[in-house]
């Protein structure tokens, strides 16, 4: 019997053995929205710099789109750390290296 969670989070549905799957894609998801975030801070911290009165607006922009550069290898570290938590011991593959 399936309950409202499960009815909406499709990933809940997958049989035990599947973690890996799931994991990859919440993780990616991540990275995507990291990725977006940063385009977003640097290009409005770019199109601010062309006005005197809001450099220090942009400046903060570049700020965070730096951090957010930090972020995309703890997204990575953290997928691995979590898949290691759970027994997957297969090495890294090249998927590793999309987020």
């Amino acid at each position: 019997m399936a309950t409202d969670r499960t009815r909406t989070d499709p990933s809940l549905q997958l049989s035990v053995g599947r973690e890996q799957v799931v994991i990859d894609n919440r993780y990616e998801t991540a990275s995507i929205v990291n990725d977006v975030l940063i385009a977003v801070f640097f290009t409005i911290g770019s199109v601010l710099f062309f006005f005197d009165s809001t450099q220090t607006v942009g400046t903060w922009l570049f700020l965070l789109g730096s951090l957010d550069f930090l972020a995309r290898p703890v997204i990575r570290l953290s997928r691995r750390t979590h898949l290691r938590r759970l027994g997957h011991r297969s090495g890294p593959t090249a998927r590793d290296y999309d987020f």
